[in-house]
């Protein structure tokens, strides 16, 4: 009952602030597309597979850029992984409210694990945010680990990839569960 009065209200947020608000939920826009694929590329040169692009965790992706853009929940003690009802700080003592996101948001019935980034340009002025945010956490020990499962995230098995660009924030979400809801589709 609470999963489904959630995605219900984030859809009525979605209608209600059209122009405010993180419009593609349903799908990935071009931008976001691009950072997926890029993301793939990067893993294929490291030996690694590509990972299938989620339906269910592109949604969580994009509706945690559209929260974070909006209700700015990375201020204080609170990081990018943040949602406005949850505190994610360095200590890690919230970890799983934000690894259940996915749960929470859709029907991806597992853990999700994200990769943030800022881009302090005003919003709209920057165009290559795909590429930016991956040369970001390219150059971030932890980020660059999951994206390419090394050190800790060397036992993970990524089947499942959500893409989020919204104003001066970029997400990509991991998991390795299958989605149920399949492929995320492209905006037209």
């Amino acid at each position: 009952m609470y999963k489904t009065l959630l995605i219900a209200f984030l859809l009525l947020m979605n209608v209600a602030h059209s122009q405010d608000s993180y419009d593609n939920q349903a799908c990935v826009t071009d931008e976001e597309y691009r950072l997926y694929r890029l993301v793939n590329h990067y893993r294929i040169e490291k030996g690694l597979p590509a990972i299938h692009l989620s339906a269910s965790l592109s949604y969580v992706a994009g509706a945690h850029v559209w929260d974070l853009q909006t209700n700015h929940a990375d201020q204080g003690k609170c990081n990018m992984h943040s949602w406005s009802d949850c505190c994610y700080s360095e200590d890690h003592e919230n970890a799983q409210c934000v690894w259940l996101k996915p749960e929470e948001l859709s029907v991806y019935d597992d853990y999700g694990y994200e990769v943030a980034y800022f881009n302090s340009r005003t919003v709209g002025e920057y165009k290559g945010m795909a590429e930016a945010a991956l040369e970001g956490w390219k150059g971030s020990p932890g980020h660059d680990q999951m994206i390419i499962n090394k050190y800790a995230w060397k036992r993970m098995k990524w089947n499942a990839m959500g893409v989020g660009i919204y104003g001066n924030y970029a997400v990509v979400w991991f998991g390795e569960m299958h989605d149920p809801a399949g492929k995320a589709e492209r905006c037209h």
